[in-house]
């Protein structure tokens, strides 16, 4: 997982990035940034992949996501980080992330773009065990059951919640 000292390209409000600062600072302040994140799908399109995030994270630690993805580092574009993430976190390579929308998060400590992008697959899943501790594939209906429900016996990420609730809106 990259340190707290690492640059990551720093936004504006509006979606604009602006320049660099560090990780630390931009949790620390709970400054504006981006994320590339992809939601990846099964080559039929039916079921997508869901993982438990490690107790180690420095935001949102054991809870699941169905998002691969990570802060925009800084000098790289939304699309790159997706590219990366999507091989670092779930060692998927070979497919071009599809540009879907992006979605602002802003829980008052958390101000973030999350840039989100979509990817169909079938070949193997290999996690990165510094940030995923499990995973799987579930039906996209008990997805939907899942985010939908207030209270949750498996804790959902609230970012990756609000996004695939906006591609349910969208596109499901």
């Amino acid at each position: 997982m990259p340190g707290s000292d690492e640059l990551v390209a720093l936004y504006d409000q509006a979606g604009s990035a602006v320049g660099t600062t560090t990780r630390s600072r931009v949790r620390a302040e709970g400054l504006w940034h981006a994320a590339g994140v992809v939601l990846v799908r099964s080559g039929d399109g039916k079921a997508v992949y869901v993982h438990l995030r490690t107790a180690v994270k420095d935001i949102w630690p054991s809870t699941w996501d169905c998002w691969a993805g990570g802060v925009v580092a800084a000098g790289e574009s939304p699309a790159e980080c997706a590219r990366r993430e999507l091989a670092e976190e779930l060692g998927v390579h070979g497919v071009e992330p599809v540009p879907l929308f992006t979605k602002v998060y802003d829980d008052g400590r958390n101000r973030c773009h999350n840039f989100a992008f979509e990817v169909r697959w079938d070949g193997p899943i290999h996690h990165q065990a510094e940030e995923i501790a499990e995973g799987r594939w579930i039906p996209l209906e008990e997805l939907r059951a899942w985010i939908d429900d207030p209270a949750p016996e498996l804790p959902f990420i609230p970012d990756g919640r609000e996004g695939v609730q906006e591609w349910f809106r969208r596109y499901g």
